[in-house]
């Protein structure tokens, strides 16, 4: 039996109770909160409590958080899907390699295009888009790279560091779908 979220590097899997110091770790890097929105830390009871949820279904929560696998089963990152919006087929993509070592090695490339692949094949998404910092070099070449289009540029959009940002809209359109 094939997996649809394996690719030749990575598999993706659902989020498991034994993720949990990975996820405190992760979420509590105050070094991502600018890409995250995040204002304030996370306990492990709030984080434990949301790995007992984490199996809702994308289509009842909107949102589908899976972990970045190496073949040997390390977890190297999360990819989110968020915003789901059935009616008009579309659904943000956002990603997150934790350890520098395991960046610009393919594996955040291999992954997107993983869940993009299952999100036009089982989902039948019309589109995939991503919000990312006009300052985030490396993952706007990455999602240009996969087929990314920028689309637009939402000004002064995030508050950091005090003083604004803007980000960048980015969309890829399922051309197998009408």
């Amino acid at each position: 039996m094939v997996n649809v979220l394996q690719g030749n590097r990575i598999f993706l899997r659902a989020l498991e109770q034994k993720d949990l110091d990975f996820l405190y770790e992760l979420e509590n890097d105050s070094n991502i909160w600018e890409i995250s929105g995040t204002l304030t830390p996370y306990s492990r009871g709030v984080l434990k409590t949301y790995l007992q949820n984490a199996h809702r279904d994308i289509y009842e929560v909107r949102q589908l958080r899976l972990a970045i696998c190496s073949l040997e089963g390390e977890v190297l990152g999360l990819i989110d899907m968020y915003d789901f919006d059935p009616k008009n087929r579309k659904v943000g993509i956002g990603i997150i390699v934790k350890e520098e070592k395991n960046r610009n090695m393919g594996i955040g490339a291999e992954a997107i295009s993983v869940l993009c692949d299952y999100g036009f094949s089982t989902l039948g998404l019309h589109q995939v888009y991503a919000n990312i910092l006009e300052s985030n070099e490396r993952s706007i070449h990455l999602f240009k790279k996969l087929g990314f289009s920028m689309v637009g540029i939402k000004k002064d959009w995030v508050f950091s560091n005090n003083t604004f940002k803007n980000e960048l809209l980015f969309q890829k359109i399922n051309q197998n779908v009408s």
